[in-house]
């Protein structure tokens, strides 16, 4: 794995688990409105648009540079799209990301002939 799909993957990371937080404090606003006062939905509107915007930016660069199947492109796109799956997306991409360095660092040290 090079530095650039590496780097792809981290920012892809990085921004999935906000990306979660953020929709599901948005479905929290939505109910609040509903039953009080209370209106932060166009904040948290805001806020979740702007990261769901960036992860989908970082999903299709990475989507480029490690050449996923088309499935595993959809499965890390649907995760963008359910409440928590932004959670479940940060920790696969941490195990994928961790085994393609252990991997480009054995072909380094001529370990493996992959």
């Amino acid at each position: 794995m090079d530095f650039k799909t590496a780097t792809a993957l981290r920012r892809l990371r990085l921004v999935s688990a906000p990306e979660a937080v953020s929709f599901l404090l948005l479905l929290i606003c939505s109910v609040l409105k509903r039953t009080s006062d209370f209106n932060a939905v166009p904040v948290m509107g805001m806020v979740h648009g702007v990261l769901f915007i960036l992860y989908v930016v970082f999903w299709a660069d990475a989507w480029n540079r490690t050449k996923w199947k088309w499935q595993t492109a959809a499965l890390y796109f649907v995760l963008s799209v359910l409440p928590t799956g932004g959670f479940f997306a940060e920790r696969k991409l941490k195990r994928e990301t961790e085994a393609g360095v252990i991997a480009a660092r054995a072909r380094k040290e001529g370990v493996v002939n992959a």
